[in-house]
């Protein structure tokens, strides 16, 4: 089966034939899924249903961003609603081993949900550490300012998702907290030395560095490559995230249809793979972007594939556990907070 090096978004909540043609056609390793996408469990369980018939891989990657807080696509009423990773970083700041607890928990809670609905990979956590000052696009989807304690309460998260059957996405790697601009809508550039990002910013990335998939970030370090965010630069790819870094698992871009990126689509994922990303990702559902990202797009083989591979081999079945139980322990350590 011939896969394509990129993970694509779907447009409504049910694929169009438009859709059902094109992803036969191009075999994308994966799918994400967003808010346009979701009404009920039955509704997105039909989708992944689907989803995983056209791609002929029961393990095909079926992502979402489902953080907590205000970065969530399933929501009340059909899904409890999950605090933001600050509120889990203030825990561990109070206690400790409360605050691991209520991070494992969250993530195994999520993890539970998605499994129901067919989805086996969540884009979290958030390992960026923010600065005062920065864009709240990062804000208090971050658990902490301090680069230990995002580490610490992050390394707990990964084992949550992982013990429910989800694998993690540890992102925005080498960091995006000190971003002053949102990546959505423009290129930010940290002008930090980098030195000073070594024992920062970096740092929550080095710890979690064995975690099997890592989102770059859509940030130009000036002190780097002064021209080119870390998606698209091969300097900030190779030398940094592969090298300093030690990151050695499957590396995907960012949104490719984030207006951070230049250019046209095929240019903007040429650029990725020429960098060093082994998969881009297409968010936004749109078939002529996605045409164009897939028209350049290379077989996902050697080290890539690799990457894949061993990334998928993290997926295990979900642990055993008595889910009433979870939640109200859940809840007794979060409202300590409230």
């Amino acid at each position: 089966m011939r896969i394509k090096a990129f993970i694509a978004g779907v447009s409504g909540k049910s694929l169009s034939e438009a859709e059902r043609r094109f992803f036969r056609a191009n075999m994308p390793w994966g799918f994400i899924l967003f808010g346009r996408n979701i009404a009920d469990p039955d509704q997105v369980l039909a989708l992944t249903n689907e989803l995983r018939a056209i791609s002929g891989r029961e393990d095909v990657p079926v992502l979402i961003d489902q953080e907590g807080g205000r970065v969530a696509r399933l929501r009340p009423p059909h899904w409890p609603s999950y605090p933001p990773g600050r509120v889990l970083g203030d825990i561990y700041r109070h206690d400790a081993e409360a605050g691991l607890r209520a991070a494992y928990l969250q993530s195994r809670l999520m993890a539970l949900d998605l499994r129901r609905i067919g989805v086996n990979v969540d884009c979290l956590p958030v390992l960026d550490v923010p600065v005062e000052g920065a864009h709240d696009v990062i804000g208090d989807r971050a658990y902490s300012y301090q680069p230990y304690e995002v580490a610490q309460v992050a390394r707990a998260a990964c084992g949550g998702l992982l013990a429910g059957g989800v694998l993690p996405v540890i992102k925005h790697i080498p960091g995006h907290g000190r971003a002053f601009a949102d990546s959505h809508k423009e290129l930010p550039v940290v002008n930090t030395h980098p030195a000073i990002l070594g024992c920062t910013d970096f740092y929550p990335f080095m710890q979690l560095a064995d975690m099997p998939m890592a989102m770059t970030a859509h940030v130009v370090y000036s002190g780097f490559d002064p021209e080119n965010p870390a998606t698209t630069s091969p300097l900030m790819i190779q030398r940094i995230i592969r090298g300093w870094l030690g990151y050695d698992g499957l590396l995907m871009s960012d949104d490719l249809s984030m207006q951070a990126l230049h250019g046209s689509f095929a240019d903007r994922a040429l650029a990725s793979f020429a960098a060093g990303c082994d998969v881009v990702l297409h968010c936004n559902g749109v078939m002529e972007e996605m045409e164009a990202v897939a028209a350049v797009c290379p077989e996902l083989s050697g080290e890539p594939a690799r990457r894949a591979r061993h990334a998928m081999t993290w997926l295990a079945p979900a642990q055993p556990a008595d889910e009433t139980a979870l939640r109200e322990e859940f809840a007794r350590l979060t409202m300590a907070m409230a």
